[in-house]
């Protein structure tokens, strides 16, 4: 692509980090039939050469220096599929062979290789973006790697194009309103989970070409499917052919001491500020949303960007100018980040991996918060975890964990994870969690998953929950669909399938989100019982009513403070059907003038050990 007379006022845009197109110029591009143009970005480097290292008669070529003095170009001859790689010469005579940061094609089995790839034409099939308030829509993601929701027999990987052909009938068919990816951007250590990026603008070879997975996305577009992506802008690993030190010194990362690595991470971190780092971070959000047209990006790792002090010990950060330990800089690139998205994409989510009580994630710039859409609601997951772990008999114990998340639950838009790094590392799965006996530890599954759609905020999971997989996540096998064959596993998947469009179906579930006016406690503190019970209500006042028995053993007759009616069971997670024990035979019922808790009419249930029940007022 050349730019004429514009490239200069790009190149001015680039370097004051307002350049979201910088994909556009910088990398390979083809400009005639056989013929390419390279650009890259290197201001340290003495000289800068050009080579096809599997070419027969291996040459460096020279870059010409660009009238800005950082950046080189060279126009040559090669063919879709070349390997090709720059040689960065320094001042001081070294040598550093260097994938392109640009590149829309890497060579998996060859990291330090780019791949010759004309830039994709953006996909005819449009986002799905929503223009309502997404608070009010029913959002409900499976996440999934791709690179491990099957493989062959073999262990090869699923491709694209075969993922395209399972994955998508089988997302549509359980209910998900959307699909997350984790991250599709190519990294070399398979072991990170593709959060070590060493690709900002490649998707990942080992499943297919940039063409495949754009099929993948439209294909889940035409079956109605949002599509959110894994984003890594905190820290990159440190390859030598990669973004690390890539001139020769310090360029993408931070050149300060104490702001350069994320030590236990083992990477380094991107310059925040620096006008051509921010312009190439948000150059490759867009890119995804330009070519591939996916509908929003989940960003990880967002606390690790906002404190200057995180993973450090005391003493070893400088604070800011304040005197405190914000990352200004970052909290610039978020805000920067999130406005782009926000005025090129009407419609886009993005989705905040923040672990701290940092004001504002999901407030509007315009009052001092960060702008995301929504915030993962890590106080909710941690606290709902430990409380299932315990054995019944000590719940009461610990009531506090699931009535706690209530006190801030408004505070900002949530998203409920039980994500990929809650069934890792000898966490155990999500039913290996439960205690108590075979049948037990499904019962738990159900309880939580009934008590989790019914608490505000919107849902996540893991791929292999709906299964009720045993063993954890292992990134190097596939999930366990074998276990379909064995009754209580095939009944979990149909209960995961029946509340995942139940929930899409009824609007007091997800309607009013972030105020009390969606949500009434009827049974807060029966922590003896394990029992909680409470309302969800829509803006029509239609209401769903939960309540849990997190105990080990049967209630008998419990008496419920409720409004004064008729309600129908809806669901029951004791439901035969979902491996239960079919214990509630009854289906209607009506109040009695009673009192219970403040209220002057109640309902009088029987409800089985870990047993979530939907009411429905009629």
């Amino acid at each position: 692509m050349e730019y004429g007379k514009n490239k200069a006022d790009l190149l001015k845009k680039f370097h004051m980090g307002q350049c979201g197109n910088a994909y556009e110029f910088f990398g390979c591009h083809k400009i005639s039939d056989g013929a390419y143009i390279f650009r890259v970005w290197a201001p340290h480097a003495k000289r800068v050469f050009l080579t096809f290292p599997e070419a027969e008669n291996v040459n460096c070529t020279e870059m010409q220096r660009l009238d800005d003095e950082e950046c080189f170009e060279i126009s040559a001859k090669a063919k879709e599929g070349t390997r090709y790689q720059y040689v960065v010469e320094t001042f001081e005579g070294r040598k550093i062979y260097k994938a392109d940061p640009y590149a829309f094609c890497a060579d998996s089995a060859k990291q330090n290789l780019s791949v010759v790839c004309a830039l994709s034409e953006p996909s005819d099939y449009p986002a799905l973006f929503t223009v309502q308030p997404h608070n009010e829509q029913p959002l409900n993601i499976y996440e999934v790697n791709l690179l491990s929701w099957k493989r062959h027999a073999d262990n090869s990987f699923y491709t694209y194009a075969e993922l395209e052909k399972e994955l998508v009938p089988y997302v549509k068919e359980a209910g998900y309103t959307h699909v997350e990816f984790m991250p599709v951007t190519e990294f070399p250590y398979e072991g990170s989970w593709g959060y070590q990026v060493t690709g900002y603008f490649s998707v990942t070879s080992r499943l297919g070409s940039p063409e495949d997975f754009k099929k993948l996305v439209d294909a889940f577009h035409a079956n109605g499917i949002k599509v959110l992506i894994d984003w890594v802008p905190a820290h990159f690993p440190k390859d030598g052919w990669g973004l690390y030190e890539f001139d020769g010194q310090p360029l993408y990362e931070c050149p300060l001491w104490d702001n350069m690595e994320h030590s236990g991470w083992g990477t380094r971190k991107f310059d925040f500020g620096r006008g051509e780092v921010d312009s190439f971070l948000l150059s490759s959000a867009r890119f995804f949303f330009d070519i591939y047209r996916i509908d929003g990006v989940r960003v990880d790792a967002v606390a690790s960007m906002l404190y200057l002090d995180y993973d450090k010990p005391a003493g070893e950060f400088t604070p800011n100018e304040y005197g405190d330990n914000r990352n200004l800089k970052a909290i610039e690139f978020i805000k920067k980040f999130n406005t782009l998205i926000k005025e090129n994409y009407k419609g886009a989510i993005t989705v905040a991996e923040e672990s701290t009580a940092y004001p504002l994630v999901t407030g509007k710039i315009c009052d001092g918060g960060l702008g995301f859409d929504f915030k993962w609601n890590m106080g909710w997951m941690n606290d709902v975890l430990f409380y299932c772990r315990q054995d019944p008999y000590f719940r009461n114990h610990h009531h506090n964990k699931l009535t706690f998340s209530l006190m801030y639950a408004f505070s900002e838009n949530f998203v409920l994870p039980l994500s990929h790094d809650e069934v890792v590392h000898v966490k155990g799965s999500i039913v290996n969690k439960m205690p108590g006996e075979y049948a037990d530890k499904f019962a738990g599954e159900r309880s939580l998953l009934g008590f989790m759609f019914a608490h505000p905020g919107k849902k996540l999971n893991f791929m292999g929950y709906e299964l009720a997989q045993f063993k954890e996540w292992d990134y190097r096998t596939g999930i366990d669909f074998c276990l379909l064959e064995y009754e209580l596993h095939a009944k979990m998947q149909k209960f995961v399938k029946e509340l995942n469009f139940f929930y899409r179906e009824n609007k007091p579930l997800f309607e009013i989100e972030n105020s009390w006016q969606g949500f009434e406690w009827l049974v807060v503190d029966d922590k003896y019982n394990n029992l909680i019970a409470f309302s969800r209500y829509d803006k029509q006042g239609g209401s769903i009513t939960a309540v849990i028995n997190f105990s080990g053993v049967d209630l008998k007759e419990y008496r419920i403070g409720i409004a004064k009616g008729k309600y129908a069971l809806v669901l029951n997670t004791d439901d035969k059907d979902f491996g239960g024990e079919g214990k509630i035979k009854k289906k209607i019922y009506l109040t009695e003038k009673q009192t219970s808790n403040g209220k002057e009419y109640s309902l009088k249930l029987n409800i089985p050990k870990l047993t979530c029940m939907y009411l429905k007022k009629q």
